[in-house]
């Protein structure tokens, strides 16, 4: 990877922490995703919401691949990279892959949930009709810093 797309990576990536940290304050696991265009502009962006809107689909990937969707006009987002905190579940990869998004980036692996290359790799799959390449790791002290701090403090909280 050049120089200039580690920086373009870890830009994008400190926008998705900001949505993650705000998820958080919101009471959400803090998980933050925003899609960029070919062109370098943001699209869309979400954090986690499903406590909010009581919807286990309303993952930050999901809600962000959802609205580049409707801005963009058009369901193919293969011109878009979509960035996000932690290695997307299996909902969120596959929803990438039907999107047919053009990269993923991720922050944090998860190795018991991720599907990009964590636990399984949905986003590389032989079988699938669309393969998204990933890139990992794009500010993952920080991404895992959020995570960690997030359910230390969940589990510190009488009563939750």
């Amino acid at each position: 990877m050049t120089e200039s797309q580690q920086a373009i990576d870890e830009h994008w990536m400190r926008r998705a922490l900001e949505l993650a940290r705000d998820a958080a304050r919101r009471g959400e696991v803090p998980v933050g995703a925003v899609v960029v265009s070919a062109d370098g502009d943001e699209v869309s962006a979400a954090g986690n919401a499903v406590e909010t809107l009581k919807d286990a689909t309303a993952h930050a990937e999901v809600l962000a691949l959802r609205a580049a969707a409707q801005a963009i006009g058009d369901w193919r987002l293969d011109a878009c990279t979509l960035y996000v905190t932690k290695e997307p579940c299996a909902m969120c990869a596959g929803a990438a892959v039907n999107c047919r998004v053009g990269a993923l980036v991720f922050g944090v692996s998860d190795p018991r949930m991720g599907a990009a290359g964590g636990a399984m790799s949905i986003t590389d799959f032989p079988g699938m009709l669309h393969r998204v390449p990933v890139r990992q790791g794009v500010c993952a002290n920080e991404c895992r810093t959020v995570l960690q701090e997030f359910f230390r403090s969940r589990r510190n909280t009488p009563g939750i």
